[in-house]
């Protein structure tokens, strides 16, 4: 489905810093300090669009979220028609993320539920949780950690992960939050890709892909074949263009779906901090529209968009 619940996004009231301290001071779960999310800010405003997306046909979206360098996270809710609507401050405690995700799991794949890696720890909070909660230790032997959606077939999102090596690894989310144990997706080279990106289908087949950008400026779709088996999760890479570099784009970014016409799309932001839109056609021969401009000016200061 494009979009999510009714219900707004929660206002972080955690400092995650403090949670990470926490749990490497105790070493317990048990003591790691509640996190709940309040509906106070905005929450009437966000719910009428996302519940109008509920009804509508196409991949699921979410939120484009932000977190500056001062540690404070930023909700952008959808318009549903490609754009974004004002910021919702999401409260602080995050410069210390060295990762941060985006991920559907509890309500049965619909939250928006978070992730985040402090220090060689990833936590997890539902959305409508009222614990963040480690879900391991080790992670901080991937370089990149990212969700592409639902890529292996089940009913809620993925989180992928690249090592020193350059391999790619496929974590498949479970209801509760926790992963399933890891599967190879890809061998080796994935160090030459400096953005992994995508949320939803672009080829047309119903099954999710994957977005990489290389050093050198080229984009690449990975058609996803819908197979949680070591390396068989793609097929054939397809070349999207080679001029999507970082003197273009700083970043990419996709949220799904974000303009509801079934089909998902790709968030660009420049270097002088516009936002730009590139829409899903859906043929993995030419998978985007030209692009339309949804954002003025401001994005480059995110030093994170997910």
């Amino acid at each position: 489905m494009f979009g999510q619940s009714s219900r707004a996004i929660r206002r972080a009231a955690v400092c995650a810093g403090a949670l990470a301290a926490a749990a490497l001071a105790i070493g317990t779960a048990a003591a790691l300090p509640r996190a709940p999310w309040s509906t106070e800010q905005g929450s009437a405003d966000r719910a009428a669009p996302r519940a109008a997306a509920a009804a509508a046909a196409g991949p699921r979206a979410v939120p484009l979220l932000g977190r500056k360098s001062n540690g404070r996270l930023y909700d952008y809710e959808l318009t549903g028609s490609g754009g974004v609507k004002a910021a919702v401050d999401l409260g602080g405690g995050f410069a210390d993320a060295t990762a941060l995700i985006q991920a559907g799991h509890s309500e049965n794949g619909t939250g928006t539920d978070l992730y985040f890696r402090i220090g060689k720890t990833l936590y997890y909070t539902a959305e409508r949780g009222n614990d963040t909660k480690p879900v391991g230790t080790g992670w901080d032997v991937y370089n990149l950690l990212m969700s592409p959606g639902n890529l292996g077939g089940t009913a809620h999102d993925d989180i992928v992960g690249r090592d020193a090596a350059g391999a790619l690894w496929l974590f498949q989310g479970k209801a509760d939050g926790a992963l399933a144990a890891r599967i190879r997706i890809g061998t080796s080279g994935w160090n030459g890709m400096d953005v992994l990106a995508g949320r939803g289908d672009y080829t047309g087949d119903g099954k999710s892909d994957l977005l990489a950008r290389s050093t050198t400026g080229t984009l690449y779709l990975y058609p996803g074949t819908g197979n949680a088996t070591a390396d068989a999760a793609f097929g054939a890479r397809v070349t999207v263009g080679t001029t999507w570099g970082a003197t273009a784009y700083k970043t990419l970014v996709s949220v799904g779906d974000s303009n509801g016409d079934g089909k998902a799309d790709l968030i660009a932001v420049d270097p002088a901090g516009a936002l730009w839109l590139f829409k899903g056609t859906g043929r993995a021969s030419a998978p985007f529209e030209a692009r339309t401009q949804i954002g003025t000016s401001g994005w480059a200061a995110f030093t994170t968009l997910f």
